[in-house]
């Protein structure tokens, strides 16, 4: 039999079914940077990404334990597709489907750098940083569908498939969100006279 450090989420997922509660820790612990990530880049309230956070995962092990779990998929993907539900629901309750303002203190600085992006030159890689800074301050500023439409393509590399799968919605509406991001970048970019151009 495997160890649990050596399978993969998925069979985490259907061992933690079968009994094995330690097999569900190692899920939490391997996935729950990465959720709270996308949940606080989407709802930028850290308050409100800890209540959404706990939902989804109690979400998660009533699902699991119901037997509403089919590894067809990446469990990741699946538990995203869950707390991206909650937090629909929760803008449709608390009818926050308007732009959320954009508080001093969350911006995305918490989220890596993709390194290839960066040229070895000291200069290259001071402009690059640079960019990549206000592309993220611009980011915060869309509206929170488009913003989660560029989080899920560029930081967590995921298809335009993946993305419609987990935001129920078509594929044509994910791409459509993200040529809207792309316009409204450019549009304050221009604006705010920001180079969008990497060194």
């Amino acid at each position: 039999m495997k160890k649990l450090n050596d399978m993969t989420d998925e069979e985490l997922a259907l061992s933690y079914v079968g009994g094995c509660n330690k097999a569900f820790d190692l899920l939490l612990q391997r996935n729950q940077a990465k959720l709270f990530a996308y949940i606080l880049f989407v709802v930028r309230d850290h308050n409100q990404a800890d209540d959404i956070f706990q939902e989804t995962f109690v979400k998660v092990i009533t699902r699991l334990q119901e037997g509403r779990y089919a590894t067809t998929g990446r469990f990741s993907s699946w538990i995203m597709r869950i707390a991206h539900n909650v937090i629909m629901d929760r803008y449709r309750v608390h009818r926050a489907d308007r732009v959320v303002e954009t508080s001093d203190d969350n911006d995305l600085s918490n989220i890596g750098e993709p390194a290839e992006l960066f040229d070895t030159s000291i200069e290259s890689r001071y402009v690059n940083e640079q960019v990549l800074r206000d592309v993220k301050k611009l980011m915060n500023l869309l509206p929170a569908t488009q913003r989660e439409v560029v989080f899920m393509r560029f930081y967590q590399e995921l298809s335009f498939k993946e993305i419609a799968e987990l935001t129920n919605v078509s594929i044509n509406t994910a791409l459509g969100r993200m040529r809207y991001a792309i316009i409204n970048l450019r549009r304050m970019a221009k604006e705010y006279n920001i180079a969008l151009q990497l060194a």
